[in-house]
């Protein structure tokens, strides 16, 4: 039966491995500290563009882009329920009939679960919603809960078995003081994206403040993020490639020759590390508390087998063999490092560090895109922006939020300017970019003339 399995995945992952990106950021790393930065000019300066869908003035764009809404934080979904709040990590996926599906995470905490049915704690408020998009013209079909009763879902990654892997950013649950909770927090679930999840949680991926996973598509091994001030770099070594229900071995990244080695300041750029992996013997153990030393949890494991330390790891995703994360307070400046872990070469380096706030600030989720340029999400700015990251070294603003509502859409009132994107990603033909902004909660898509091959 493993063997069946292991073949069943090989033939995902070559399909998956069959939509090519060009050459990564290649030139990134000559260009680490300042370089070449184009701020407004990349695709020409961004300008107010409405709404295709509602007429609002939400975003900024450059010249020749445009976008439509897709879905609002309370609007219907199929069956009535209303949509949740605080969309944030997220993926697309191809269907039939040319439709894309669109699996999203929901940022929330506490509260009664949104959908009780899906629910793995029926008194949290987190979770997944799916999507379903016509692919010519972005138009939504369908609108479903996915999963519910998480805690925090900030984001996760896709897989070459049609899943969503997602998130839980929080530890939250017993044994810790919280008794509202049922359950313990800070898992990751599977999510079908042509159904919905077992609300099973994913043990043997560790328990502590998830943020991104990344899937290496020829051997099913899953790399994962955390955000903290003190972070690890992991990866889960499936015992059954698509299969991880069938349990696995979770293990911390590490330096070789440097063990602990603080990789969170004063970095050089383009310079290889050799890297090993440190196995985590108890991944279900939770962190003792939100201090920097977790009371022998996942990250104090691997750090006392000599795992590296980094700052406050989100985004991660894959292409060409290579997983690119993003640290999003990590530098000199603190403004957002940029690593690039090539994984047949065993070698980690850094390919961008933002030199300030006016440069990049604070990067969290992030997208390759099929032109070979990378996708920022800022998290750190007064007035977020998309960043591009080009593959020869320039980073260009490429839209900004201008969201502010007088009860236009579902009685939302307020300035929401400041609030955050996430959860870029592009279709599965590359002429559209799904994205959230994460507050009122809004799931957006954005076309125009890519074939420039900025990003």
């Amino acid at each position: 039966m493993r063997s069946r399995t292991r073949r069943a995945f090989l033939r995902l992952a070559a399909a998956a491995a069959g939509v090519t990106v060009a050459a990564p950021l290649e030139a990134l790393a000559r260009r680490v500290r300042g370089g070449t930065i184009e701020t407004e000019a990349a695709f020409g300066p961004l300008a107010p563009a409405r709404d295709e869908a509602t007429g609002l003035p939400l975003l900024e764009l450059p010249p020749g882009f445009r976008y439509r809404t897709l879905a609002w934080t309370g609007d219907a979904m199929d069956g009535g329920a209303r949509m949740p709040g605080a969309p944030d990590g997220m993926a697309a996926f191809p269907g039939d009939d040319g439709r894309v599906h669109l699996v999203r995470n929901h940022e929330l905490s506490q509260g009664a679960a949104f959908a009780p049915a899906l629910a793995y704690d029926a008194n949290a408020g987190g979770g997944t919603t799916t999507l379903t998009v016509r692919a010519d013209d972005v138009h939504l079909v369908g609108a479903r809960a996915s999963l519910a009763g998480t805690v925090r879902n900030c984001a996760g990654g896709p897989t070459p078995w049609r899943s969503w892997l997602t998130c839980e950013e929080s530890v939250l649950g017993p044994p810790a003081l919280e008794p509202a909770l049922e359950k313990p927090h800070g898992y990751v679930f599977d999510v079908p994206v042509d159904g919905v999840a077992a609300p099973t949680p994913l043990v043997a991926m560790g328990r502590f403040v998830h943020e991104a996973v990344a899937v290496d598509p020829r051997s099913g091994i899953i790399y994962q993020t955390e955000d903290a001030r003190r972070a690890g770099l992991y990866r889960f070594v499936p015992a059954t490639p698509g299969r991880l229900s069938d349990g696995g071995r979770l293990q911390m990244l590490a330096v070789r020759g440097h063990p602990w080695c603080d990789l969170r300041e004063g970095q050089p750029a383009n310079v290889a590390y050799g890297i090993y992996w440190v196995d985590i013997e108890h991944p279900d153990r939770v962190h003792a508390s939100a201090a920097a030393a977790d009371g022998g949890g996942v990250f104090s494991q691997g750090f006392e087998g000599g795992g590296a330390v980094f700052a406050r790891l989100e985004g991660a995703c894959y292409a060409d063999g290579k997983i690119f994360v993003t640290s999003t307070d990590g530098g000199n400046a603190r403004m957002g490092q940029v690593w690039q872990l090539d994984i047949d070469r065993r070698e980690l380096r850094l390919v961008f560090e933002s030199p300030g706030a006016d440069v990049l600030n604070m990067p969290d989720n992030l997208a390759m895109s099929p032109r070979g340029g990378l996708v920022l999400c800022e998290d750190g700015t007064a007035n977020p922006c998309i960043h591009g990251l080009t593959t020869d070294g320039r980073v260009f603003r490429f839209a900004r939020n201008t969201v502010r509502l007088a009860g236009e859409r579902n009685g939302m009132l307020g300035d929401f300017s400041t609030s955050e994107f996430a959860g870029a990603t592009f279709s599965p033909d590359g002429r559209w970019l799904f994205v959230n902004i994460q507050s009122p909660g809004i799931t957006l898509a954005i076309t125009g003339p890519w074939e420039e091959g900025l990003i």
